[in-house]
């Protein structure tokens, strides 16, 4: 080995990536959360005011330690819609001109009046 190889060798590794790791550790939770809140309101669903405080927010990692999407689903579900939502089916049986049945125009039944 040369001096150069035994001097790298010998040289502890850089602090601040042990401090970086620690500090994503410590606002990992605060990050799932953030992002679950997050994730909701693209999904459009209203969360329940401190529902994620009561979250294990370790939970909602990854291996990685990052957020994890898939989690975040399964967190999810309970608020989701439970069944497919119905368009308003104007102009369908006896509303057919999309008007209530009080607006509409009375045809007299007097044969005289028609």
């Amino acid at each position: 080995m040369s001096d150069a190889e035994r001097i790298f060798e010998a040289t502890p590794a850089d602090p601040s990536d042990s401090i970086r790791a620690e500090v994503e550790r410590e606002y990992a939770g605060q990050l799932a959360r953030a992002e679950l809140k997050n994730h909701a309101a693209q999904v459009g669903i209203n969360l329940p005011d401190g529902f994620t405080d009561y979250l294990d927010a370790s939970k909602l990692l990854g291996e990685d330690g990052k957020p994890s999407t898939e989690a975040m689903d399964k967190a999810l579900v309970p608020f989701k819609p439970k069944g497919p939502t119905f368009p308003q089916l104007v102009g369908a049986g006896n509303n057919r001109d999309g008007s209530p049945i009080s607006e509409r125009r009375r045809v007299s039944l007097d044969v005289r009046k028609r």
